[in-house]
């Protein structure tokens, strides 16, 4: 049997009138992750080193380390920053964001528009804030 990506489960839980038969028949298709493995997992599928996503990232080298190895438990900013990093789809980076224990991207909220744009359009950090600036929103990583 092989992996189903998440509209498949969605579609077969949608199509099922048995729970308990669509959960044993795709109990391995439910793995939770730790959001360490979930970066690891994006890591190895996106053929990217930690180093480059940390320097992509803008992130202290340090706090993200932390992160990876799941010592951290980042704000949803940073979150944000290591997806555009990685050059996350935005239902990637939402995927990213609920294994930190944070809201996915929201459609109604502009700020959540330009992040999921820049993320369409692989933006960096750097051009993401840029427009966030340009459009007086608040920055990635922004202290204030």
């Amino acid at each position: 049997m092989s992996a189903k990506d998440t509209a498949q489960l969605e579609n077969d839980l949608t199509a099922s009138d048995d729970v308990k038969k669509f959960l044993t028949d795709n109990a391995e298709n439910l793995r939770e992750f730790t959001l360490a493995q979930y970066l690891k997992k994006l890591l190895d599928e996106k053929n990217l080193t930690r180093a480059q996503v940390i320097r992509d990232s803008q992130l202290d080298e340090g706090y993200a380390q932390h992160i990876f190895g799941g010592r951290k438990n980042p704000s949803r900013e940073k979150i944000l920053s290591l997806a555009l990093a990685m050059k996350l789809s935005p239902k990637e980076a939402d995927y990213l964001l609920y294994y930190a224990g944070h809201e996915k991207l929201y459609a109604r909220n502009s700020r959540d528009d330009v992040i999921a744009y820049a993320l369409n359009t692989q933006k960096t950090v750097l051009q993401t804030n840029e427009l966030l600036t340009d459009l007086q929103l608040k920055p990635l990583l922004d202290d204030n």
